[in-house]
């Protein structure tokens, strides 16, 4: 079997020089603990992840932020990364979450002892990192194995935010991936230029076997909810804890980062997804 080709350079003609090293390294749907160069993705805010799943670093003066860990191994490449950028790790104050599954919230534990941040939580996320094991409502109930727990410093409400310095990182609850879901927004200025960037959890419909989402008609309802929220808010540039979720790697590739309608057609997908999955529930109980 021949070898791949390598792009040429006429591949890479519109990436960005901070992006390449990114783009060159990782491929669409990676592995979860490849280990990944970190970037600057605009101002205060770089991504310190694998090349399969996303953490973001709010930098400031005052403290970082830290949304995510990912799994047991990726939290100590995620150290690695914050130090590789010129961070110190005990100058991460805040450790925040996506959905609570393993992959991406398996390493907080680690990070957390590394940092010495205090986590913050949804409420429904808060019993499932301290215990390690899955809510029961939630549509993977039963599907992975335990992970190791992190002390939670404190529960956020739907619209709070989390601040420190300059940087205010504001909670907005999506469930549906998991019970306990959250997306982020913040504005991150770079000289004059500044944007607004939301971390959109993944909010896809996937589940064990016997889950049936028709049958869980108040989850449906703030799961549909928490999409239309998504897709109202101001969002100049999206990631997602999943970067192939939001096409981050053809977007980086082709400079293409900043799209500000992408919360809203994210939603539309996601919200597509919901449907074609009650549509096949619906089937699967006709016969």
């Amino acid at each position: 079997m021949a070898a791949p080709q390598e792009p040429s350079e006429g591949f890479f003609a519109n990436t960005p020089a901070e992006f390449r090293p990114f783009v060159e390294t990782c491929k669409p749907w990676d592995d979860w603990d490849k280990p990944a160069p970190p970037f600057n993705i605009h101002g205060d805010t770089y991504y310190v992840g694998t090349c399969g799943i996303a953490a973001i670093l709010i930098a400031n003066d005052e403290g970082h932020i830290l949304i995510d860990g990912g799994t047991e191994t990726g939290g100590g490449l995620i150290a690695a990364n914050i130090e590789a950028l010129g961070f110190s790790l005990s100058d991460v104050e805040f450790i925040l979450h996506s959905h609570e599954h393993f992959d991406h919230v398996a390493g907080i534990a680690g990070l957390r002892r590394l940092t010495g941040a205090r986590v913050i939580s949804s409420p429904i996320a808060k019993p499932v990192l301290e215990s390690g094991v899955m809510d029961v409502n939630d549509p993977q109930s039963g599907m992975h194995d335990a992970f190791p727990i992190a002390e939670v410093f404190q529960t956020i409400s739907d619209d709070a935010t989390v601040q420190i310095g300059s940087t205010e990182a504001r909670a907005i609850y999506t469930p549906g991936h998991s019970p306990g879901a959250l997306s982020w927004q913040w504005r991150s200025c770079e000289d004059e230029k500044c944007l607004t960037i939301v971390y959109a959890d993944s909010l896809s419909p996937v589940s064990a076997d016997d889950y049936r989402f028709s049958d869980h008609p108040d989850y449906l309802e703030a799961y549909y909810a928490g999409l239309e929220r998504l897709g109202r808010l101001d969002c100049d540039l999206l990631l997602t804890p999943h970067p192939s979720h939001s096409r981050m790697l053809k977007r980086m590739r082709k400079n293409e980062m900043i799209e500000p309608a992408a919360c809203a057609y994210y939603a539309i997908g996601k919200a597509n997804d919901i449907e074609k999955r009650l549509a096949r529930e619906a089937e699967a109980q006709a016969q």
